[in-house]
This record gives C-alpha cells, sequence and structure tokens, in this order.
C-alpha cells in the first residue's frame, strides 16, 4: 500500500487550518462591514451560515494540528489581520465586492482542495473523505457567491486577481512556515 509523504500530510494540515481561520476572517470583516456602515441583513445572514461552515472546517484542522502536534502557521496573526481588512475593505465596496471576495477565494481553495484529494493516499482515508466535504461546502459557498451577485466585469476583475494572488502566496507561505 502506498504511504501519504508526511512532511505532505503536515503542509496539508497547516495551511488548511490557516485557510479556514482566514475564512472566518473574512466573513466577521464582512459582518463587521455589515453591522456598522451597511445594513443589509439577507446578506449578513447569508455570510453567517456561510461562516459556521468555516467553523466547522477550522475547528477540524485546529483539532488535527494538536492531534498530530503539528505547529501551525507563525502568520496566524498577520491572517487574521488581513482577513478582517479583506472582508471589511470588499463589503465596503458593496455586495457585488463582498460577494466577488468570497468567489475569488473559494475558487483559489477549490484547486487547493482537488490537488490535495489526489495526492492524500488510502492511509489519510480519514483526512481525504474530510477535505471532500470541506469542498464541496467551499464550492456550496462560490455558487452562493455567484448566485448573490459576484461579477468579474469591469473594475472587479481586477479585485479579483488581486484576491486570488494574495490567497495563493498566503497558502505558500503557511505551507512552509
Amino acid at each position: 500500500m502506498k504511504k501519504t509523504d508526511k512532511n505532505k500530510v503536515i503542509e496539508f494540515i497547516r495551511v488548511d487550518h490557516a485557510g479556514e481561520r482566514g475564512a472566518i476572517k473574512i466573513y466577521e470583516g464582512q459582518l463587521l462591514a455589515l453591522n456598522t456602515f451597511l445594513k443589509n441583513d439577507e446578506l449578513k445572514k447569508k455570510i453567517e451560515e456561510m461562516k459556521v461552515h468555516e467553523k466547522e472546517h477550522c475547528d477540524y484542522f485546529e483539532n488535527e494540528i494538536k492531534k498530530r502536534n503539528i505547529e501551525p502557521t507563525k502568520f496566524l496573526p498577520l491572517w487574521d489581520i488581513l482577513g478582517v481588512g479583506l472582508g471589511f475593505g470588499s463589503t465596503i465596496l458593496g455586495k457585488k465586492a463582498a460577494m466577488l471576495c468570497t468567489a475569488s477565494v473559494e475558487e483559489v481553495i477549490d484547486e487547493h482542495y482537488s490537488n490535495q484529494i489526489n495526492a492524500l493516499e488510502n492511509d489519510e482515508k480519514k483526512l481525504r473523505d474530510k477535505i471532500i466535504k470541506f469542498r464541496k461546502d467551499e464550492l456550496q459557498h462560490k455558487d452562493i457567491a455567484y448566485k448573490e451577485g459576484a461579477t468579474k466585469k469591469g473594475m472587479y476583475s481586477i479585485l479579483d486577481k488581486l484576491i486570488k494572488t494574495g490567497s495563493k502566496i498566503a497558502i505558500n507561505i503557511s505551507e512552509k512556515i
């Protein structure tokens, strides 16, 4: 039976933990904007529902970090600040930008989780099954975001590229440090 490279598993768990925590922080930033400047109870409800999934995902990876004695990325405090800032800033730009933020991040995570699923062997079946489930949740978030008005037209195409580039940089750093 083929075994998954232990170092890869450590990287996967570390970055997934950071990413799910970052998603929570993005949603917290969006909710902060919705609670202070923009009143949109319908959007607020959708974001709160998606945040529940991210909390479930983060809790799972938090437990894996503890169980496997993995050191989380040293950049967690920075990702927290940047996540809240990204969520808040995108939401201040309006509903389309807030939803594009979700869609753009989820598109990066879809690719990221797909690569992990393909790399995990049967010795990590439980981890692979969780990532498959979490990927489905993330795809659902992306679909909600587009249904709620996310767009890549005009200036939004630049925002999409910035968010995706930042997300990929955060993934690469979190894997290693």
